[in-house]
């Protein structure tokens, strides 16, 4: 089976886009431009290769990419570590039809959920998987908007949360940014995985189902945020602001340890330490 011809496609040509040949010191030429960007020619030449092998890898019909080509590719295109990245997988040989799927669900150790339980009176914790599958949390993390046990197992996941789930806009007053981040989150997990029947089913399910997705999809996007600033509204705590840290788990391949805490004396802190009160009355 061949490489995703759509995905490969889509991302190089909205790159090609999102370049101003003025800026890069490259001519008009005899011909006005048609459309805006760069031309194929001008990145196969910043690349260091033929026109005709970037049409062939642009159009998803490259056998192979070496690495020094993708690299080149990253520089012509004045990709982020996050695109370089995607660009590298998407661009490898999909798995033949037929094969298993490489990453079923996977489960998350004892271990670790004791871990999560650890944190339990004062940092909300979760564990995500590849599609960013919500795979484990602690009982404080329930309190921040969603419990988890009270869904299916097949819909607890991130995307498919954010844009299907009305209680989601709710929760996150700044929404829209959260939406942005959950796209670019989602590109880089298919980069990441590729050929995962997960990952297709969550992201054609939010392209049939969501504007707002499908929108934010097609800006082509790739972004991981492993740290940040996370906003959320609660119906008896109100408004808390939260710092994220995301940790890959080096022995549970494809999941990663997600932690929330808030600054040392604030409202937020005083507003966890009460709904971990109520978490454990309750």
């Amino acid at each position: 089976m061949g490489h995703s011809e759509p995905e490969i496609k889509g991302f190089l040509t909205s790159r090609r886009a999102a370049l101003d040949p003025a800026e890069l010191g490259l001519p008009e030429g005899v011909a006005r431009r048609r459309v805006r960007g760069l031309r194929r020619e001008e990145v196969a030449q910043r690349a260091g290769i033929s026109v005709d092998y970037y049409t062939r890898i642009e159009q998803g019909r490259a056998p192979a990419v070496s690495d020094s080509v993708v690299d080149g590719l990253a520089r012509a295109l004045r990709l982020t570590p996050s695109e370089h990245t995607y660009l590298r997988n998407i661009t490898l040989p999909r798995r033949r039809a037929g094969e298993p799927d490489p990453d079923p669900r996977p489960r998350v150790r004892p271990e670790i959920q004791q871990l999560l339980n650890a944190m339990d009176g004062t940092v909300p914790a979760y564990v995500y998987g590849p599609a960013m599958d919500v795979l484990a949390w602690n009982t404080l993390g329930t309190r921040l908007g969603i419990d988890y046990a009270a869904i299916p197992e097949e819909r607890r996941n991130g995307p498919l949360l954010v844009f299907l789930d009305p209680r989601m806009r709710e929760i996150h007053p700044n929404w829209a940014e959260v939406a942005d981040d959950t796209v670019a989150g989602l590109r880089a997990e298919t980069g990441r995985h590729p050929g995962s029947s997960r990952v297709c089913r969550v992201t054609h399910e939010l392209l049939e189902r969501s504007e707002e997705f499908r929108r934010r999809w097609e800006a082509q996007a790739v972004q991981e945020r492993t740290r940040g600033v996370k906003r959320f509204r609660h119906p008896e705590a109100g408004e808390l602001v939260l710092r994220f840290e995301a940790f890959t788990l080096p022995a549970d391949p494809g999941q990663m340890l997600c932690t929330y805490t808030a600054d040392e004396g604030s409202a937020t802190a005083e507003a966890l330490r009460v709904l971990a009160g109520a978490a454990a009355v309750a």
